[in-house]
């Protein structure tokens, strides 16, 4: 029960620090969830309070044909498909906000793509 409460408690100081850093730059931000069946991303322009651009492995086209929900090439699908529609809106920098996720697996994955589709992170 303890190691539980103490890894739980790891996580959200983890969220709580990435977070602020990320807001202090001022930029707009990519927000990642990521559950075990499903990953998200969106662009938020926090000074608005408004969502700009996002993708999801929710939406019929990226759910990967035959491939899980939550498998690493269905969040790069994710994160091009964010990067493409983040181009077209305008937008060339973001500040990324990785929540409480390690950089490891679908969150880098999604990172990666949108990089590869023309948006500075």
């Amino acid at each position: 029960m303890k190691v539980q409460r103490r890894i739980a408690g790891q996580r959200v100081r983890r969220r709580y620090h990435v977070r602020n850093r990320v807001r202090a730059t001022g930029q707009l931000r990519l927000s990642v969830f990521r559950s075990n069946r499903n990953v998200s991303a969106q662009i938020v322009d926090d000074e608005s309070g408004r969502t700009l651009v996002s993708a999801s492995s929710l939406e019929g086209d990226l759910g990967g044909a035959g491939k899980p929900h939550g498998s690493v090439e269905v969040a790069k699908l994710v994160g091009k498909t964010l990067g493409e529609r983040a181009v077209a809106a305008g937008i060339k920098k973001v500040a990324f906000d990785r929540g409480a996720y390690k950089y490891h697996g679908r969150v880098a994955a999604i990172a990666e793509s949108v990089r590869e589709a023309g948006v500075e992170l």
